[in-house]
């Protein structure tokens, strides 16, 4: 009988205390079906209300750090997707924004992107990522297929656009950010550099260093036309000081340079024009490729010729000799032209519509 009654002390014991942690616990709820998990569940697993799941995923910033990680971790273990064409359905927008490149293979359009994707996500935003190997043509149709999406604003890559997609960019109704170089007329705000006073500066370097016979090498410069505004600002620097040659070479479609065009581009270059003393590559991959194989050719370099690059990629500082380059903060711009949307989205007012970067020239032993 004392036995009996111990027993039924401990039971009730466990009743108690397994009703005491239940209380102090977050609320679980035990999913029975196969539908998708709904943000009722999440606030139920998180013990929140639902008003308060949907603040923590749209605006991660107005909740406490606890809260949020007590959220993110019911989120986790229940599997939850926020559905954000119900959000876009009520407020007539999503929480994503496209962003339209040149080139996924060109690794100086891959750091503005890391730019532009930490600056949305620390603000609860995604990047939608269109690429247009260089052609205006799908540059529209990628505008027309990502508007239609419904974003609150767009970063487009370049100032120069077919008419249709700049005209339907202007007419969206949503704040539109033009990157990667700078102008007088965006269609509504601009983040970049100026390609033709890059230009000019390597000329005057070049011209310091005593170059007078100098080349540029591009490759489609009609598609990369950032690239045919820094000949453009070579040359007009050089004018009457220093004589320039145009070398616009073949390449495959969507295809603006790479260590392969410039590694076959040098001995070429000096068959052609022999009396050239110095080479400004469009880019740093054509510049590294054009010094490889000097290199292997045993042609010195600056002795011979000279040879210098644009965008101050890591590789530039590892060659011998170390390149010459242009340096462009390409994660900066990222940031930049991604705040100056979010402010533009959040109903504020940037401190500026047009900003210019800037760059700085790296003087390396190829000049």
């Amino acid at each position: 009988m004392a036995k009996a009654r111990a027993g039924g002390a401990m039971a009730e014991r466990a009743r108690t205390a397994t009703a005491t942690d239940a209380a102090a616990a977050p609320p679980r709820r035990i999913r029975r079906g196969r539908g998708a998990v709904t943000l009722a569940e999440v606030a139920a697993g998180a013990g929140v209300a639902p008003i308060t799941v949907s603040r923590a995923i749209n605006n991660p910033a107005s909740v406490s750090d606890a809260l949020r990680h007590r959220i993110e971790q019911a989120v986790e273990a229940l599997g939850y997707v926020p559905n954000r064409m119900a959000g876009a359905l009520a407020s007539a927008r999503t929480r994503v924004i496209p962003v339209i490149v040149p080139s996924l293979a060109n690794v100086v359009f891959v750091e503005v992107i890391e730019g532009i994707q930490e600056t949305l996500e620390a603000e609860g935003y995604q990047m939608l990522l269109g690429s247009t190997g260089y052609d205006l043509a799908t540059e529209a149709a990628l505008a027309t297929t990502l508007l239609g999406w419904a974003p609150p604003g767009m970063l487009v890559a370049g100032l120069r656009h077919e008419a249709r997609t700049t005209a339907l960019l202007r007419h969206a109704g949503i704040p539109i950010v033009e990157f990667m170089e700078t102008g007088r007329a965006p269609i509504d705000m601009n983040v970049g550099l100026s390609h033709v006073r890059a230009g000019a500066a390597m000329a005057e370097h070049l011209l310091a260093r005593g170059y007078r016979r100098i080349g540029f090498v591009g490759l489609r410069l009609h598609d990369d036309y950032r690239a045919r505004q820094r000949y453009d600002g070579l040359r007009r620097h050089l004018a009457g000081r220093a004589a320039v040659t145009l070398f616009d070479r073949a390449g495959a479609a969507g295809q603006v340079g790479g260590q392969q065009a410039g590694w076959d581009a040098l001995p070429e270059l000096l068959a052609i024009a022999p009396a050239l003393d110095a080479l400004f590559f469009a880019n740093d991959e054509m510049a590294v490729g054009a010094l490889l194989r000097a290199r292997r050719d045993g042609i010195d370099i600056p002795g011979r010729i000279a040879i210098a690059g644009f965008n101050g990629l890591p590789i530039a500082s590892l060659t011998t000799p170390a390149l010459t380059t242009i340096v462009s903060p390409r994660k900066q711009i990222g940031r930049e032209a991604a705040a100056m949307l979010l402010a533009r989205i959040a109903g504020r007012e940037p401190t500026t519509r047009r900003l210019d970067v800037g760059f700085t020239l790296a003087a390396g032993g190829s000049t």
